[in-house]
């Protein structure tokens, strides 16, 4: 490894909810510098959740979360010459980003309606355990069961 090991940076928590996870949501939510509109995206996303379910919308984004998040993935790794798709265990960081990255894009792929009410769809679908990112944390887990067998190439 070159150099020194770069500090991470401590992301201060957005002013509303006062929760460092919803300011770094909304960082992964803006475009092109803009983050007002990302801002006005997520708090019109929490009122709708808010209205449609009767409950903190913070309860239900950190419920979504946690069940799109994946536990295992796969990395590719080369070995002898063949390339094996070895299961690992995710980060606690990288879950996060993960499960939010997967929320964000199936949010956008709905169609024909504003973000702010696709990504509180999104969310309060993915609280149930439906919905497209939901759809992409199975398929991650299906094939990392289906290579266990290369597990213990892991290291």
């Amino acid at each position: 490894m070159r150099g020194k090991a770069v500090s991470k940076r401590k992301i201060q928590p957005e002013a509303k909810f006062n929760d460092p996870e919803i300011a770094k949501f909304i960082n992964y939510i803006m475009e092109r510098g803009k983050k007002t509109v990302a801002q006005q995206i997520v708090y019109g996303c929490f009122e709708i959740i808010k209205d449609a379910t009767k409950q903190d919308p913070r309860h239900v984004f950190n419920k979504a979360l946690k069940q799109v998040s994946p536990l295992l993935e796969i990395r590719g790794r080369r070995i002898g010459g063949a390339n094996y798709q070895i299961p690992f265990q995710v980060r606690g960081e990288r879950r996060f980003n993960l499960g939010s990255r997967w929320l964000i894009t199936a949010a956008r792929a709905r169609k024909g309606k504003p973000m702010a009410e696709k990504l509180a769809m999104e969310i309060m679908d993915a609280a149930r355990g439906e919905g497209a990112a939901m759809k992409k944390r199975a398929e991650v887990h299906r094939m990392a069961e289906a290579n266990k067998a290369f597990a213990h190439f892991a290291r």
